[in-house]
């Protein structure tokens, strides 16, 4: 961690009031994989362009997340089988800032669209106020069922270092030190990084994207929670043969980088 936070010095800070301008709630996603060695390598060539999220003095805050999703784990389903209109649910803990949200990103061609109210833990006895967000964001995807079908299936944490583009609409999280773990079950990614350039439409000019284009590291589609999914729940006999090329490359970016 020394070494990361030695190379961010280097950056100039942007606080959370200052990162408005780029909340991008609705917005098209592009996520790259390299290892934690390569980001080191990376950042340097980062700094002219970007600012670098500080939140009382840190600036590779905490997060946790625990993800909700039915029996039958329909929405990991939903992304294995490529269906263009999936959600995710989780209760995320920006651990730094001692605040919770219950947020839903809903994935429908090509763009990300995420919904969040504030809640106060992660409880998961849905409040009155929670199940009506649920059950509007949703628009019943469960097949009318009531929202309670929704349960805790996975945590999930990691450590996020976020930039800011100084003149573009455009924001780039890059998470590390991965950890999923539910039940007796955990699986950690000490060396795998996945970063995630959030832009209002893809700009393939943009620094970080000629970075990667540069270094031949490309565009890479697989979500935290299905990840985690097929690690929890393999032993369950989940459905991953879609996956399972991309969550190789995964576990040998972490492996060859040890």
């Amino acid at each position: 961690m020394h070494a990361i936070q030695t190379v961010l010095h280097n950056f100039d800070s942007i606080s959370l009031d200052e990162m408005d301008r780029v909340k991008l709630m609705n917005r098209v996603d592009t996520k790259f994989a390299f290892s934690f060695r390569e980001l080191l390598g990376f950042l340097p060539q980062l700094v002219a362009d970007y600012f670098v999220l500080e939140i009382n003095g840190i600036r590779t805050p905490r997060y946790e997340s625990l993800y909700f999703d039915d029996d039958a784990l329909s929405f990991y389903n939903d992304h294995h089988n490529g269906r263009m209109n999936r959600f995710k649910v989780r209760i995320r803990n920006y651990v730094d800032s001692s605040l919770y949200f219950l947020e839903i990103k809903r994935k429908s061609k090509g763009r990300t669209d995420k919904k969040r109210i504030s809640v106060t833990n992660f409880d998961s006895n849905f409040e009155s106020e929670q199940i009506e967000f649920l059950k509007m964001q949703l628009e019943n995807k469960l097949g009318g069922k009531d929202q309670s079908t929704l349960k805790p299936n996975l945590w999930n944490s990691f450590h996020r270092i976020t930039l800011v583009n100084k003149t573009e609409t455009e924001r780039l999280t890059l998470d590390f030190d991965l950890n999923f773990h539910w039940g007796e079950h955990e699986k950690t990614f000490p060396q795998l990084v996945i970063a995630e350039l959030k832009q209002e439409q893809i700009n393939r000019n943009s620094s970080f994207f000629r970075l990667m284009k540069q270094n031949h590291v490309r565009p890479y589609r697989l979500s935290k929670y299905c990840i985690g999914a097929i690690e929890m729940y393999k032993h369950k006999s989940i459905k991953y043969n879609r996956f399972k090329e991309k969550l190789n490359k995964l576990k040998t970016i972490n492996a060859h980088a040890e």
